[in-house]
């Protein structure tokens, strides 16, 4: 292994705490947030849905949690919840939506990121006319994972919204969408009815993510929560990395979107038309902190990556995923675009 150490570029959950979040963690102030009597907890839940613009939110312990909550609430009994085949709640969550809801899932394509509107309206009115499931909730993703990171116009979702049915937004990196279209988080949650976000990805905190929604709807997923083993306790130590991250690492996303360039150009020199999401992006859906694509022998690229000190991962088999992030240095992307250039085809 190089004398510098391991470039990881697998996820962006990989970071480390900063010395003053840690420092700020330390000096949390907490209570039993089963009680709702955390202030760092009750100060974090508020942080965000300011910035979702939402009157209520929760904090649990991971994405795939809000995810769950977020169906148990809203998919209701024998109906349809309509998604997109490649969302993380389809895919990258283990069948829990299968385990956990009394909701059936009902997948639509979702090429480039967004949601087939035309086979999702063919949903809702096969279910009002009584022959198929009624839909009870359309779920979003932004940024969309599968297409290797791209960021969803707040009009594209609103376009969802539109069909009738309540929105679900897995928002995972939905600040890293914010920052690379320049706008609001508030903008691109707005057409949904509950937001999830994670503050342990690009944000950088150690442990968390958020869902908001209206009031009676969080009051209902702490009962979730609760149900789902998620209540916590003295959880204002980790909250108080969240609430820094949402403060001081937001706006720096773009140091990491442009890494992600960087390593993207070279994979598009090296394996021209082999980047997932490059048509989408073409016509002006930006990238953010994502690189993924497709490689003939992609076990044996990260063979050769990881001889050079490089670690990524597979999105998919045969698709080979870079995430950039706080802890990734500009001499870090250098070391990886070697690495990629020296790669056997």
């Amino acid at each position: 292994m190089v004398s510098r150490g391991v470039v990881d570029l697998r996820s962006d959950t990989l970071t480390q705490p900063t010395d003053a979040m840690r420092q700020a963690m330390a000096s949390a102030q907490v209570g039993d947030d089963r009680y709702g009597e955390d202030p760092a907890v009750n100060q974090l839940e508020e942080r965000f849905a300011d910035l979702v613009g939402k009157p209520s939110a929760m904090y649990v312990p991971s994405g795939t949690m809000g995810n769950q909550i977020a169906l148990r609430l809203q998919g209701t009994v024998g109906s349809n919840v309509v998604v997109g085949r490649r969302q993380h709640l389809m895919s990258y969550e283990s069948g829990a939506a299968g385990m956990n809801n009394a909701s059936q899932l009902y997948a639509v394509d979702d090429a480039g990121g967004v949601v087939d509107t035309v086979a999702a309206a063919e949903a809702v009115a096969a279910g009002q006319g009584g022959f198929w499931p009624p839909v009870s909730l359309v779920c979003l993703e932004n940024t969309h994972l599968a297409s290797g990171g791209l960021a969803i116009e707040a009009g594209e979702m609103a376009a969802a919204a539109a069909l009738g049915p309540p929105v679900h937004l897995d928002g995972a990196r939905l600040f890293n969408a914010a920052v690379a279209l320049d706008t609001a988080a508030e903008e691109l949650a707005r057409a949904a009815t509950t937001v999830m976000s994670c503050v342990s990805k690009g944000l950088g905190a150690p442990v968390g993510s958020l869902l908001a929604g209206p009031p009676d709807l969080i009051a209902e997923a702490r009962l979730h929560r609760r149900r789902l083993g998620g209540a916590m306790r003295q959880a204002g130590v980790i909250a108080a990395g969240g609430l820094y991250a949402l403060d001081h690492h937001i706006d720096r996303l773009a140091d990491d979107h442009a890494r992600a360039r960087r390593l993207g150009e070279v994979v598009a020199e090296r394996w021209p038309g082999a980047r997932l999401g490059e048509a989408e992006a073409a016509s002006g859906r930006p990238f953010t902190n994502v690189v993924a694509f497709r490689h003939l022998d992609a076990l044996g690229l990260l063979d050769h990556l990881h001889g050079t000190g490089i670690r990524a991962g597979l999105l998919a088999p045969g698709i080979v995923r870079f995430v950039t992030h706080l802890d990734v240095d500009d001499a870090d992307i250098d070391r990886a675009i070697a690495a990629l250039s020296s790669a056997p085809d």
